[in-house]
């Protein structure tokens, strides 16, 4: 949906004539202070030549919050002004916060001044005073550069005038639309908006009806919604589509040139019931004690090729995003879940890890290359662990690769890797695209064996890389910061409980401290502390490891066709294998876009995922459920239900009548005069009281009794009792 209207623009440095620097600008400016723009040409002795290049370059300063312009127009340096150039963000109750560039502290934007820009706008502030909490309070001074130009919401029209509320909930102000430019949109529908005229201190938003995507409880309105507000790509370009046409159906004969071929050999692809794109397969052999193992990974770099259009689509996306029922692909299908995807019965072209691995789970020796297999079969997870549980017959290769499982994760275990147990859920739709159901998705060890050759290729990728160097982008997760590891050892000590490590703890001493604490009443409240004290994983060029992984060099390499920095892998990797060096990438600038990405589609997801489920709700106003805290804020308590996997908040206004006191550190709330304490993970019976399905929020409130302290978490193996005998009948079909 956002869409920059103007760039960071580094300065076009290659003038007709040359032009006074930035730095001759700035200087000037500081020895005679603000100076009209005709006084200031003359200053630095700017020809007729000069003149339109230097009126622009003046132009960029502005745009890059360098030099600004007072009442009288004069140009002043912004820093001298004392103003602080930021990003705004936005908040649903009107308010806001800039965040600077610099890094200094944010500053508070009160709905007067948050009257005057869209979230995500960069701008120019000043201080102006402290308010009553004691945060800086700021003032907006000029809007740099916009973040929208498009958004998405719904149109209401009250008493004749037509305006916008966006779905976009930090986005505070609704957008003014002209009669004649609704499109024959109808109040209520959502539409998607071009912005005509951006907010002022004295006047509103307006803009024009350029898409009319339907009722807001349309099947697949969430998901349409969704891709705009996170201005997700979810359209190819005509030139990627044609580039994708072109493409042959099947493996040609001179493609096979220069490759190993592979194609006797029985690999399998494992992967969920639904699955399409295919990124891996894998096999092994028994080698003495050991193993030989190949992980045969889709050759997307054959393909797609630096700079040409499926390139340039792949980065702009960044990866594919996995919505309920529809997938956003990184790359078009025809290469996604055809060509590069390595479907059964046919020949694929692939990049091979093939490893030799010990008894214990080490890889003693590794090779790269380019090959050629012949999928043997699709394979599920469900298949893959009835044969392991015994429910099917199982075959040897299959069998080889459970013995090659066991040894690797054997390895991770010794190594210290952290092992969270967390939750992972599944909708389950009727036909009209309503949720029947939500149900746990139980992890397996056929889902293990597939994830630890993965891990393994990853790593060998990984090193084969930083030996060579060839610069790539590195998985990376950070530990704990010092402030995030002073919390958590502090919590720690009210359980009698520590974390090694000291200053700069391991991940074996996080794998040894779940150790402990396994079994234990408050174990599901501590790996939730210990989870948050860590770092977000992210793309960078920089190698400092895996934290989680206990790595000390990770990198994906397994995913091409669905994760941007994995085609970047295999390209290092290729260029290695014929003597070269794969250059001419901003290394940093795409890690921290593939980063961003990753992000973007997470919380489209969440989004989407968040809408359904209250949605689904709405049948369940007034029932009770036992759930567990799984978040405490000074505002209330999230509660998750036992049996339909679905949160909800418990306002603190509805926890009694007391006051209560939250206490960050330890996670929870507590009555000043009852002494009652909810606290993170304790159990809880609610009744849901309110469904808002515009903001996608569910409202609990607690039935009376006490609060249960935190429980040892439920047997995951025990089987949710079927909801669906007392759902109420089916009236609403989306």
């Amino acid at each position: 949906m956002s869409q920059r209207l103007s760039s960071k623009t580094k300065d076009l440095p290659r003038y007709p004539t040359e032009i006074p620097e930035r730095e001759a600008i700035l200087a000037a400016l500081e020895a005679d202070g603000p100076l009209a723009e005709d006084a200031l040409a003359g200053r630095l002795g700017v020809t007729d030549a000069q003149q339109d290049g230097f009126v622009r370059r003046v132009a960029a300063m502005e745009r890059d919050g360098q030099v600004l312009r007072n009442r009288r127009g004069h140009l002043l340096i912004a820093d001298k002004a004392g103003l602080i150039k930021g990003k705004v963000i936005g908040h649903a109750d009107g308010f806001g916060f800039l965040k600077p560039e610099d890094g200094r502290d944010d500053l508070f934007l009160g709905p007067k001044q948050m009257h005057k820009a869209f979230h995500g706008d960069t701008v120019l502030a000043r201080v102006t005073g402290v308010d009553r909490r004691g945060r800086s309070e700021g003032s907006i001074v000029e809007v740099l550069e916009r973040a929208f130009k498009k958004v998405v919401g719904r149109l209401f029209v009250e008493q004749g005038v037509a305006f916008v509320a966006a779905e976009n909930k930090r986005i505070n102000q609704d957008i003014l639309v002209q009669p004649d430019s609704l499109r024959g949109a109808k109040s209520g529908q959502v539409v998607t908006i071009e912005i005509l005229e951006y907010p002022t201190k004295n006047s509103e938003p307006i803009g024009r009806v350029i898409e009319v995507l339907g009722n807001y409880a349309d099947p697949g309105m969430e998901i349409e919604i969704a891709l705009r507000k996170h201005d997700l790509p979810h359209e190819f370009p005509k030139s990627a589509v044609d580039a994708a046409r072109k493409l042959p159906k099947e493996v040609q004969a001179k493609d096979l040139k220069g490759r190993k071929d592979l194609r006797s050999l029985k690999f399998v692809t494992i992967d969920g019931e639904t699955a399409k794109d295919f990124d891996d397969a894998v096999y092994a052999e028994r080698q003495g004690k050991g193993f030989r193992l190949w992980v045969a990974i889709a050759d997307v770099s054959h393909y797609v090729r630096p700079k040409d259009p499926l390139d340039l689509e792949a980065y702009e996306r960044g990866n594919s995003v996995y919505f309920p029922r529809r997938v956003i692909p990184m790359l078009p299908e025809e290469l996604s879940n055809e060509l590069c995807s390595l479907k059964p019965e046919v020949d694929r072209l692939v990049m091979v890890c093939e490893m030799e691995i010990t008894a214990n789970g080490a890889v003693k020796g590794y090779q790269f290359y380019n090959g050629v297999i012949h999928s043997h079969e699709r394979m599920t997870y469900t298949k893959v662990w009835d044969m392991l549980s015994g429910k099917l017959k199982s075959r040897a290769e299959i069998d080889t690769l459970y013995e090659v499982f066991k040894s690797l994760l054997g390895a991770r275990q010794k190594r210290g890797a952290i092992d969270f147990d967390s939750v992972e859920t599944r909708m389950i739709f009727d036909d009209q695209g309503k949720i029947e159901r939500i149900e746990r998705v139980l992890r397996n060890d056929a889902h293990r064996l597939i994830e630890e050759c993965m891990l393994a290729a990853n790593v060998c990728a990984s090193d084969y890389l930083a030996a060579n160097k060839q610069p790539t982008l590195y998985r990376v997760h950070e530990g704990p910061t010092p402030e995030k590891l002073e919390a958590l050892r502090a919590m720690l000590k009210d359980f009698a409980l520590s974390l090694g490590g000291g200053d700069e703890p391991h991940a074996k001493d996080y794998a040894a401290l779940l150790e402990r604490v396994k079994g234990r009443p408050y174990a599901g409240m501590l790996q939730t502390v210990m989870l948050r004290s860590l770092a977000q994983a992210v793309y960078t060029p920089e190698n400092v490891g895996h934290f989680g992984l206990a790595y000390e060099a990770y990198a994906h390499f397994t995913s091409p066709i669905r994760r941007y920095p994995d085609l970047l892998v295999h390209r290092g990797i290729k260029a290695i294998l014929a003597g070269k060096r794969y250059e001419g990438v901003d290394w940093a600038a795409v890690g921290q876009h593939c980063s961003e990405t990753e992000r973007r589609a997470d919380e489209a997801t969440r989004d989407v995922e968040a809408w359904l489920k209250t949605y689904f709700m709405q049948d369940h106003v007034g029932e009770e459920f036992e759930g567990t805290i799984s978040g405490v804020t000074g505002f209330g308590l999230f509660v998750t239900l036992d049996e339909l996997y679905v949160d909800g908040l418990v306002h603190i206004s509805d926890l009694g009548q007391d006051y209560f006191q939250f206490d960050a550190h330890k996670h929870l709330l507590r009555g000043e005069r009852s002494g009652v304490k909810y606290q993170l993970a304790g159990r809880v019976r609610v009744k849901v009281v309110r469904v808002n399905l515009e903001q996608a929020k569910i409202d609990f409130t607690l039935v009376e009794g006490p609060p249960v302290q935190a429980t040892s978490p439920k047997d995951p193996k025990k089987k949710p009792r079927d909801i669906d005998k007392k759902m109420k009948k089916q009236e609403r079909h989306r």
